[in-house]
C-alpha cells in the first residue's frame, strides 16, 4: 500500500544529487579578479593577450591563483583586493599604453571560487544583487545637440525629396549644424517652398534673406520641437540599453534618468563587468549611404586630391578608403530585427537585417533608381564611422530583407547583430562616471539575512520534531531538502537574489512546512477514526493533496502576479516566491512521502506510528503513538 516503485526512488535520487552539485557552488564564495576584454572590434583577446597578461603579473612579482582564457576575455584570479587592484595597474600599464586610445579594457570582477571540476558541469552560483554583493555604477551623459544635429540631416533629406516631388527647383539644399539652408533662383520658387514647409514640417520654422541674385530659406528646428526631439532621444537611449542589458543577460538592472541629460545605469551582480562597459558604452548605429563614385571621389579614395564637397571619406575593415555622400538613405531607426548568419554560397559571417514598412519603401526605391551604382552600409561606434560592406546595386531589393557581409569574424557578426538589434541609439552617449560599489546595505544584512533563514528552519524543524515525533524529523528533512532544491533552481537559472528574495526565501519556510502539517494532522484524523496505521498513512496523503494543491495554486496566481506587474525588487520577491512554491509541492508531498515509504512502507504488520500524541475528543482519552 505504502511503497514507491523503484522509478521515483530514481527521481528523488537524481534531484537529490543534482540539487546538491548546483548549490554548491554557494558555498565557495567569490575571489577578486581583473578581467581584460577587448575595446575595439579589431583588437583580439587570445592566447597571446595571456601571455601578455601573465608577463605583466610576473614583473611585477604578482602570484594569481588563476589565469585562464573564457571566450574573448582573459580571466585572472586573485588572492585578495589589494592585489586585484596591483594585478590591475600592472595589466593596464602593460596592455594599454595610451590611455586616450586604449585597446583592451581592463576591469575589476568577482570570480566564483568553485573548484574545476563544478565549473566543467556548469555549476555556477547565483548572482548577489546591489543590496548584497554590489554591482557596478555607470552615469552616461547624453549628446542632445547631437540629437538635433541628426534630427535636422534626417529632415534635410525629407526637405530635398519634398521639393523634388512638388517639382520645386533649388540651386542647393545643405545643412549647417541644426539648421538647414535652401537656396532658390527667384522669389516665386522662394514662396512655393515656403509652402510646402508650413504643410509638411511643422517642426521647423523658416527665415529667408535675398543673397546677390538668390534667395536663401534657413529653416531651424522650433523650441518646442526641440525640447521633445530630446526628451524622445533620452526615452529611446533608455529604452536601448534595457534592450542591450537583457541581451547580456543582466537580472534586475536599474536604469533611470536623472537631470535632463544623463542616465544612470546600475547592474547588480553583474561578472562580465567589461563585456557590460563595452556593450553600454558603444554607441552603434547603422546608416546606408550611396557612394560617390565621380572623378573627383575616385582620386580622393587613392588620396590624390580633396574629398568633394557633400561627400565624406570613410575607411572599410581592410583600411581601404570609401567616399560617400553626406546624404542617409536609411538609418537603424527603419530595423525591426539583425541576427547573425552565414552566407548560403560562401558561408561566410554575415548579419541579416529586416527593415520597418518604411525602410523597406526607400530601400526600394533607391535600390531600383541606382542599379549599377554602389550602395555602402556604415556602422558609427563611439563617433567614428567604419565601412562595413560596400557593395554593387545588382537588382531592385524589396521584401524587407537585407544581408550584410565584409570580411567579418563569426564574433564581429555577432556583436555587430547584438547592438543592432538592440536598437540604434537616438544620440550619443559617453560614460562620464563608472563605480564598482559594495553593498549599500553592508555584510552585516547579508549575514542577518543568512541568519533569520537558518534560524527560522531551526525553529521550524524543532517545532515539527516535539510535536509529530518522526514524521517531524521527516518533514524537516524535506524542508532541508526544499531549501537545496530552492537554491538550486535559482542558481541554474542564475537568478540575482537580494534581500526582498531572501525575504521570500525565509517565507517560503513556513509554507512549504504548511503541505506537512496538513498531511501529519489527515494522518492523525484517520488514526482517530480507528484506521489501521498503514491505511491512516495511505489516506492521509491522498486526502491532503487536494487541498496542499488548491492552497498553492491560489499563492502562486499572487505571485504571479506580482511577477507580472512588479518591478525591481518586487520582482526578484516574486521569482523567489514562485519558485518556492514549485519546490515545496515536490519536497512536501513526493519527496516526504518517499521517506515515509522507505520507513514504514516495508513493515508489512504496522501496528503504531510515530506521529505525536493523538487527542481523542469524544472521550478525552489520548492515544500515544511510537515504535
Amino acid at each position: 500500500m505504502n511503497r514507491y516503485p523503484v522509478w521515483k526512488y530514481v527521481i528523488i535520487v537524481i534531484a537529490l544529487v543534482v540539487g546538491g552539485l548546483y548549490a554548491l557552488p554557494n558555498f565557495f564564495g567569490e575571489s577578486p579578479a581583473v578581467q581584460v576584454s577587448s575595446a575595439k572590434p579589431l583588437v583580439k583577446v587570445d592566447m597571446g593577450t595571456l601571455s601578455q597578461v601573465e608577463a605583466a603579473l610576473k614583473v611585477a612579482g604578482i602570484s594569481p591563483d588563476i589565469v585562464t582564457l573564457e571566450g574573448a576575455s582573459v580571466k585572472v584570479r586573485l588572492v585578495d583586493t589589494d592585489t586585484q587592484l596591483k594585478a590591475k595597474d600592472a595589466i593596464q600599464k602593460a596592455l594599454v599604453p595610451d590611455a586616450t586610445n586604449p585597446g583592451y579594457v581592463v576591469a575589476l570582477n568577482l570570480l566564483s571560487s568553485s573548484p574545476a571540476w563544478l565549473t566543467s558541469l556548469h555549476a555556477s552560483p547565483m548572482y548577489l544583487g546591489l543590496d548584497l554583493r554590489g554591482g557596478v555604477h555607470f552615469m552616461l551623459q547624453v549628446d542632445m545637440a547631437a540629437a538635433l544635429t541628426k534630427r535636422a540631416e534626417s529632415l534635410s533629406g525629407d526637405v530635398r525629396t519634398s521639393l523634388r516631388e512638388k517639382n520645386i527647383r533649388h540651386s542647393g539644399i545643405s545643412r549647417n549644424g541644426e539648421t538647414i539652408e535652401v537656396r532658390f533662383r527667384d522669389a516665386a520658387t522662394l514662396e512655393a517652398a515656403k509652402a510646402v514647409f508650413q504643410d509638411q514640417f511643422a517642426d521647423l520654422q523658416t527665415v529667408d534673406a535675398a543673397e546677390g541674385a538668390e534667395f536663401k530659406l534657413t529653416a531651424a528646428i522650433k523650441p518646442e520641437a526641440a525640447r521633445r526631439i530630446q526628451d524622445q532621444a533620452l526615452k529611446q537611449n533608455i529604452t536601448t540599453l534595457h534592450n542591450r542589458i537583457n541581451e547580456l543577460g543582466v537580472a534586475e538592472p536599474v536604469i533611470q534618468q536623472q537631470g535632463l541629460d544623463r542616465i544612470v545605469v546600475q547592474l547588480p551582480g553583474v561578472q562580465d563587468t567589461a563585456k557590460a562597459k563595452d556593450i553600454l558604452g558603444r554607441t552603434a548605429t547603422l546608416e546606408v549611404r550611396m557612394v560617390d563614385e565621380s572623378t573627383e571621389a575616385r582620386a580622393a579614395e587613392l588620396g590624390n586630391a580633396m574629398v568633394p564637397f557633400g561627400s565624406e571619406r570613410y575607411l572599410e575593415r581592410n583600411g581601404q578608403a570609401v567616399i560617400v555622400k553626406k546624404q542617409v538613405i536609411l538609418t537603424g531607426e527603419n530595423l525591426t530585427d539583425a541576427q547573425p548568419g552565414f552566407d548560403s554560397q560562401t558561408q561566410e559571417p554575415t548579419v541579416n537585417l529586416n527593415l520597418d514598412a518604411k525602410g523597406t519603401r526607400i530601400f526600394r526605391d533607391v535600390t531600383r533608381e541606382n542599379v549599377g551604382k554602389r550602395m555602402a552600409i556604415l556602422l558609427f561606434e563611439k563617433g567614428k564611422g567604419e565601412v562595413v560592406t560596400a557593395p554593387v546595386i545588382r537588382t531592385e531589393i524589396g521584401g524587407g530583407r537585407v544581408q550584410i557581409s565584409g570580411r567579418m569574424t563569426t564574433m564581429e557578426a555577432h556583436d555587430t547583430a547584438l547592438l543592432l538589434r538592440a536598437g540604434s541609439l537616438a544620440a550619443p552617449m559617453e560614460i562620464i562616471e563608472e563605480t564598482t560599489i559594495g553593498p549599500s546595505l553592508g555584510a552585516e544584512n547579508i549575514a542577518k539575512g543568512f541568519y533569520s533563514v537558518a534560524w527560522g528552519f531551526v525553529a521550524v524543524s524543532l517545532f515539527m520534531c516535539v510535536y509529530y515525533m518522526l514524521f517531524g524529523v521527516f518533514s524537516s528533512i524535506a524542508l532541508a531538502f526544499n531549501l537545496l532544491l530552492l537554491v538550486a533552481v535559482l542558481s541554474m537559472l542564475q537568478a540575482t537574489l537580494t534581500l526582498p528574495g531572501m525575504a521570500a526565501m525565509a517565507l517560503v519556510l513556513g509554507m512549504a512546512i504548511d503541505a506537512n502539517v496538513l498531511i501529519n494532522e489527515r494522518i492523525r484524523e484517520e488514526l482517530r477514526a480507528g484506521a489501521s496505521a498503514q491505511a491512516a498513512i495511505h489516506t492521509g496523503y491522498d486526502r491532503a493533496w487536494a487541498t496542499i494543491f488548491d492552497s498553492n495554486i491560489t499563492t502562486l496566481i499572487a505571485g504571479l502576479a506580482l511577477l507580472a506587474f512588479g518591478s525591481g525588487p518586487v520582482r526578484g520577491f516574486a521569482v523567489v516566491h514562485c519558485l518556492g512554491i514549485m519546490t515545496s509541492m515536490f519536497s512536501g508531498v513526493f519527496f516526504s512521502r518517499g521517506l515515509v515509504n522507505f520507513w514504514y512502507g516495508r513493515k508489512n504488520r504496522l501496528k503504531t506510528v510515530s506521529i505525536g500524541t493523538i487527542w481523542r475528543p469524544d472521550s478525552g482519552t489520548t492515544l500515544k503513538t511510537g515504535e
